[in-house]
């Protein structure tokens, strides 16, 4: 039996940003609705502060798909999602209920702890840069096969969809 796709999916300035104040950074409609395109039917696993500020921002959690989060907080009960302590705990709970692809959402922290269990990058980058406190590890010496590359500009902001694989 094939064992799901661990993908993250992210947006990148050129500074390594991904966002400030729990907040992201470069809101392009175009890419929300890849997010939700990709993303949609699968488990998405991210972090308590990811979680909410997707709640503070949608009023609940990402519908059509199944949210895990990760916290250290053993008494975090959130409506709307599945609670685990560890990127481990996170990707075993994902694949007990997903065959295809299971998808990493942040925040900084997630994925950095999730890149050696991560097979592709489904990358927003950014040709712009803004001062923020969320970054994006280190990446390029473990992804070299690139998948997909699209150029894109909203509103004269030029951005570039990178697919990657290790």
């Amino acid at each position: 039996m094939q064992k799901p796709r661990v993908s993250a999916i992210v947006s990148i300035g050129k500074n390594m940003v991904i966002g400030r104040s729990d907040r992201l950074m470069w809101p392009i409609p175009e890419d929300l609705k890849r997010f939700k395109n990709l993303t949609m039917g699968h488990p998405v696993i991210m972090g308590r502060k990811t979680f909410e500020s997707i709640l503070a921002s949608l009023g609940k959690p990402l519908p059509g798909r199944t949210n895990i989060v990760i916290t250290r907080d053993e008494n975090y009960r959130p409506e709307g999602a599945i609670v685990t302590h560890s990127i481990e705990e996170a990707i075993e709970k994902a694949k007990e209920i997903e065959k295809e692809e299971i998808f990493i959402g942040g925040g900084a922290q997630i994925y950095e702890q999730s890149l050696p269990y991560t097979d592709r990058l489904y990358l927003t980058l950014i040709d712009d840069e803004k001062p923020g406190d969320a970054y994006f590890p280190p990446y390029e010496h473990l992804f070299t096969k690139v998948i997909a590359d699209e150029e894109h500009e909203h509103n004269g902001l030029q951005y570039r969809w990178v697919d990657i694989e290790k």
